[in-house]
């Protein structure tokens, strides 16, 4: 039995049997309330291999009655692609056609917008999947007819209960009684870094190499981390690359970024970089997000290896930027107020649709006049206090110039 079998035949068949990807598919998933009511739309799955796409496609076309087709990119044509379509008008189509298109990224321009004609008037319902950033990689006209949802690798845990189930499907195929200890399956997890095929393939492995006990002494033959899912060393090298680029060290931050980044680490990367672009560094050099994003969106279309240089690029930029944290705390003291219930009603001269006593700044000189904009409660309040770098005092000095000092 090959190990792609193995997984296909624990393919879950209910949206509750699907692991890790709760905020889809869990009892306030939004794809399992959207089927539930009847809706099928167009949709694009993204992300990681081994999270689900394929099976949330089958499970999508069988609560709704649709007839299913599966294609891979990879290796269809678009002559494939019509005969399929072919069949939309068919008796058998009576509910509609479900098309999943695996690896939508491998079709061309052309061929993705032959599909065009089909989605707009109905006859196919197309989820398209792709392991690639859907905007670089998706026709627009695409996108802009279906929905876009995230897979997220599946995390220890989680996936864990797919392991337990392989296991005893395991034992039920081969006659055999086998146990596995809980910190041999979580391993097995962290070292396929959240793809669940992988996970039951090193777990067959593993299985047959063993004797009574599944330990991790019988996973480390097989075994090639292709993640970091230790959540602890995760989160602990995250905030080691955020300390030292808010420390300004770009030394220490760029041997994290490749510590981190020789785990696979890249998507949480990009997210650490673009907080620590507006958490540390802020107004202090207001462009410092745009670069970053730049820098994180180029590193996700190019991939690892070449990724690691846009992102040492921002990560070095980063932790020789001035610093400044003014607008986060400024945020955090407006939000601890608006959740101790104060500032509930605006003052009249804001209040739509009237707008009485509301004076337009544009007509009086420097574009200002004195009015409250806080409400009574909080009128007095000083959320923002300028940092002490060039930017923001300029811009202090430019505040205090129009407003005379007052």
């Amino acid at each position: 039995m090959t190990t792609q079998r193995t997984a296909d035949e624990l393919r879950p068949t209910r949206f509750e049997d699907i692991v890790g990807q709760e905020h889809l598919f869990g009892e306030r998933g939004v794809i399992r309330r959207m089927i539930a009511s009847g809706r099928v739309t167009n949709m694009i799955f993204y992300g990681p291999p081994g999270t689900g796409k394929t099976t949330a496609a089958e499970i999508i076309a069988r609560e709704s009655g649709m007839v299913f087709h599966k294609l891979n990119a990879t290796t269809a044509s678009l002559s494939d692609v019509k005969d399929i379509l072919g069949s939309t008008n068919t008796l058998f189509a009576a509910n509609g056609v479900l098309l999943y298109l695996d690896e939508i990224q491998y079709f061309n321009k052309k061929q993705q917008q032959s599909l065009l004609e089909y989605i707009e008037d109905g006859r196919v319902t197309l989820i398209a999947s792709t392991t690639e950033n859907p905007h670089f990689y998706v026709y627009n006209a695409i996108i802009s007819r279906s929905s876009l949802f995230e897979f997220r690798p599946v995390a220890p845990k989680a996936c864990t209960v797919a392991l337990s189930r392989a296991l005893a499907y395991l034992n039920e195929q081969h006659k055999e009684n086998k146990t596995a200890d809980g910190e041999a399956l979580t391993y097995i997890a962290k070292c396929t870094g959240g793809d669940v095929r992988r996970a039951i393939g090193l777990l067959e492995n593993a299985f047959f190499a063993a004797d009574a006990v599944i330990d991790r002494e019988s996973v480390d033959g097989f075994a090639t981390r292709v993640g970091n899912f230790d959540d602890d060393t995760h989160f602990d090298l995250l905030s080691c690359l955020q300390k030292s680029i808010r420390g300004s060290d770009p030394d220490a931050a760029v041997f994290y970024l490749a510590k981190l980044l020789s785990l696979g680490e890249l998507i949480s990367v990009c997210r650490r970089l673009q907080v620590i672009a507006s958490e540390d560094v802020g107004l202090a050099y207001p462009m410092a997000a745009a670069v970053t994003r730049a820098c994180c969106e180029s590193a996700k279309e190019l991939g690892l290896p070449e990724a690691r240089i846009p992102l040492a690029n921002a990560a070095i930029l980063l932790a020789t930027a001035p610093k400044s944290n003014a607008a986060e705390a400024a945020v955090d003291a407006a939000m601890a107020d608006v959740e101790a219930g104060m500032g509930r009603i605006v003052p009249v001269p804001l209040q739509a649709p009237l707008f009485r006593g509301y004076r337009y700044p544009h007509d009086y000189p420097n574009h200002y006049v004195r009015q409250q904009y806080l409400p009574d409660d909080v009128k007095d309040k000083v959320y923002y206090r300028y940092g002490d770098n060039k930017t923001e005092q300029a811009a202090k000095a430019y505040a205090d110039r129009i407003k005379g000092n007052e």
